[in-house]
């Protein structure tokens, strides 16, 4: 099936059908390369490949056939022109800012993201001295302030991790542009099925294709899109030198996980929903934060550029670090892990482990208290987590 008709299918069908390259076999299910590198016909075609006069396969942390049909179809379902996928999330967001700047130009950020996200930006850029300014997110004011005259990009995620709030992208977009920026947007939490940065001004969108990508606790990867000119400029040529390639079995795992992504994310935000309302009410709760509701902070927000909730839902535990920690440890379905977007329902206590390294002036700035818990919804019966849940609660 050619790109052009691809495009005229809905999401959902593009999430199945796009970018795949079958062989001569005719496979129904997209084949697995697992090949380091390829050979040519002749001395002139290894030339021709390495000028890039050949448009074949040279050596697969370049390129690989399997890894291609991931990208095509990360890029199809997105509507980017471009895509690159990358060993890890992080690897993905590292590139993706890094490809842009040089020593003696500014970034900024908004202080609410994840920990690593955070690291590369206040710890790892500087290194090559490249500075940076993190604001509060919703404050359009702010990164307006923000701005100087070598800034070079923003990045933003949204909602963000672990507390959800919600960051106008279009607004920001605008900011950036005018000051000549880019702005680099990480959608793990919205996924693509719910929230489209590249249409609401983002320049490039990056995925942690380990959490709702694939869904199932399998395997690491990630991916960047954005334009194609983008795309190359910035991200293609440091890819291919530097080497932070997806394994073509975890591309495999991605393309099967890609095909179940949209039935996965609906029934997760349903199931979410259900407990965000059994909790909105609960005496041993201070605080819901759920985008999907209208009490969420950035609700306006939420609704112009989000297509659904979130699959995650935080809430505060009356009591503390000694509730919260009560509270996990009396759950019996709900496993505790620092991972999301599995089939499988987990938790997380963000203040001692994706946020640790922040100082509890920093956490509570960004509303991580030490109360705070983030439950990744999975795949289980709606009553059997919202019963889990509430009688993890009683233990508190």
């Amino acid at each position: 099936m050619s790109a052009s008709a691809i495009r005229h299918y809905r999401p959902e069908t593009r999430l199945v059908q796009s970018g795949t390259l079958r062989s001569s076999f005719g496979e129904t299910s997209e084949a697995l390369f697992l090949t380091q590198g390829y050979v040519y016909e002749n001395a002139a075609q290894a030339e021709a490949r390495f000028k890039g006069e050949d448009p074949g396969y040279q050596y697969s942390r370049f390129a690989n056939p399997t890894v291609d049909m991931f990208e095509r179809r990360m890029a199809a379902f997105e509507g980017a022109e471009a895509a690159r996928a990358t060993a890890t999330g992080m690897a993905a967001v590292t590139i993706a800012l890094v490809g842009q700047v040089r020593a003696g130009d500014h970034v900024v950020a908004s202080k609410a993201m994840f920990g690593s996200c955070r690291y590369v930006v206040e710890d790892y850029l500087p290194r090559f001295g490249v500075t940076s300014t993190l604001v509060d997110g919703c404050d359009l004011d702010a990164w307006r302030e923000a701005v100087r005259p070598n800034t070079k990009t923003f990045f933003l995620e949204s909602p963000t991790n672990p507390a959800l709030d919600v960051i106008d992208i279009a607004e920001v977009a605008k900011i950036a542009h005018a000051a000549g920026a880019t702005l680099v947007v990480d959608n793990v939490f919205a996924t693509p099925i719910y929230q489209s940065p590249l249409a609401l001004g983002a320049d490039c969108v990056v995925y942690s294709a380990t959490k709702h990508i694939d869904g199932q606790g399998r395997c690491l990867g990630g991916v960047v899109l954005g334009s194609q000119k983008f795309i190359q400029d910035k991200i293609h040529t440091l890819l291919r030198q530097t080497g932070p390639s997806m394994s073509p079995f975890n591309a495999w795992v991605l393309l099967k996980g890609l095909e179940t992504l949209a039935v996965r994310v609906h029934r997760q935000t349903d199931s979410a929903a259900t407990l965000a309302v059994v909790l909105a009410e609960h005496p041993k709760v201070s605080r819901l934060i759920y985008p999907g509701r209208p009490d969420h902070p950035q609700a306006a927000v939420a609704q112009k550029q989000m297509r659904g909730g979130s699959t995650l839902v935080a809430f505060d535990i009356k009591g503390g670090k000694k509730a919260a920690f009560r509270f996990q440890d009396a759950l019996k379905l709900i496993r505790i892990s620092n991972n999301l977007g599995d089939a499988k329902s987990l938790i997380t206590h963000p203040a001692t482990t994706t946020h640790q390294r922040l100082t509890p002036a920093q956490r509570a700035e960004l509303g991580i208290s030490d109360g705070l818990v983030r439950v990744s919804v999975g795949l289980e019966h709606p009553d059997d987590i919202v019963e889990d849940v509430l009688a993890a609660l009683e233990a508190v």
